[in-house]
């Protein structure tokens, strides 16, 4: 494996619930700051196999990235379980809700 996708899984791993973070922030805190389509290559193959909490990803504009129904509907779903307000057009506020391991939160 890959040291920028074993980066980039520990940092999905560590998304706490009610939380999110964007492709481009994982990639550029995994080592490759133009790396966030590699992020979104790890966590289509790779979310299963180790778990990944991938509905906890979203786009730089705060957007889920998922245009087919089926899928959109499942992370708008699984966000708003964790108590995360998702707009029927799938855009959350990352004013709110946007998680950074650099800084600790009460």
């Amino acid at each position: 494996m890959q040291l920028f996708t074993k980066k980039a899984i520990d940092i999905i791993k560590s998304i706490p619930p009610g939380k999110v973070m964007t492709y481009g922030q994982i990639a550029k805190l995994a080592g490759s700051p133009r790396g966030a389509r590699q992020v979104v290559r790890i966590l289509h193959s790779l979310s299963e196999k180790h778990q990944l909490p991938w509905h906890r990803v979203v786009n730089g504009k705060g957007e889920i990235g998922f245009k087919d129904d089926i899928s959109f509907n499942h992370q708008k779903e699984l966000l708003e379980e964790e108590e995360i307000y998702v707009s029927p057009k799938g855009r959350l506020d990352l004013n709110d809700f946007l998680y950074d391991p650099l800084i600790e939160f009460d």
